[in-house]
């Protein structure tokens, strides 16, 4: 795993939003986020999130402490009773027969009370929108249906740079989501067999190449992250 500027600054206030998820509604917000948000931007801090410098970690850190503050200033669906599914990573088996497991972690699960059904929320921590051909929502939806018993009747984005409230989307029709997403694993394992792993992109794209710079040695190992994935930084003189 690559620990860049943005995926450090998402981690944090990631990490500062779930851990609301298991504390009662009641006693939410008695500590401050903010100090939850200092506290776990020690765990990034430095070569450890990846920054060049204190300039660029002052840069995210300030807005993440601003995504915090906007959280604490409009909390929304988040003063309301939440879902935590049970697992650490939420899996089920998308195909038996394929050996195929859909696995993944969800930011949000509201729980509406009147429907008795639930909210998928997926928080944004980055500049630009969520391409509609994404298959996060896709994903999200089929591990809420399958990982706990409430059926979803909603899903947004919330984009914190920007936005004091969650922007609601469309929900995927389940069996074009399950499609769409098998199609997908079957192409995964099928490379995985062939160990011939082919970008769609001549020159390959802005997700392999920093890959490619791991494979070639010119990124430093840093540490041992979540699920014992082992962490990257990028010398910042490769351009990707």
């Amino acid at each position: 795993m690559l620990m860049q500027p943005p995926l450090a600054l998402g981690q944090v206030v990631h990490e500062v939003v779930e851990s609301l998820s298991t504390i009662s509604v009641a006693e939410r917000f008695i500590q401050p986020l903010t100090d939850r948000f200092e506290a776990s931007w020690k765990t990034v801090s430095g070569t450890l999130g990846g920054f060049a410098d204190s300039e660029e970690e002052h840069r995210y850190k300030t807005r993440g402490l601003s995504m915090i503050k906007r959280i604490a200033d409009h909390p929304g669906p988040l003063t309301h009773k939440a879902i935590k599914i049970r697992q650490d990573l939420p899996y089920y088996w998308l195909s038996e027969k394929e050996n195929i497991i859909l696995c993944g972690k969800i930011d949000w699960l509201e729980f509406l009370d009147e429907t008795k059904s639930v909210h998928i929320i997926d928080f944004k921590t980055g500049k630009f929108d969520e391409d509609e051909s994404s298959l996060q929502l896709p994903i999200y939806l089929l591990l809420a249906s399958n990982c706990q018993k409430w059926p979803v009747t909603k899903m947004s984005y919330w984009y914190l740079d920007r936005d004091d409230k969650p922007s609601e989307m469309k929900l995927p029709d389940p069996k074009e989501a399950e499609n769409r997403v098998l199609t997908i694993a079957k192409q995964i394992t099928l490379a995985r067999k062939l160990e011939h792993f082919r970008c769609p992109k001549k020159d390959g794209c802005r997700d392999c190449r920093p890959y490619e710079a791991i494979i070639s040695g010119r990124a430093t190992f840093i540490s041992v992250g979540g699920y014992s994935q082992d962490m990257y930084s990028l010398k910042r003189d490769i351009d990707i």
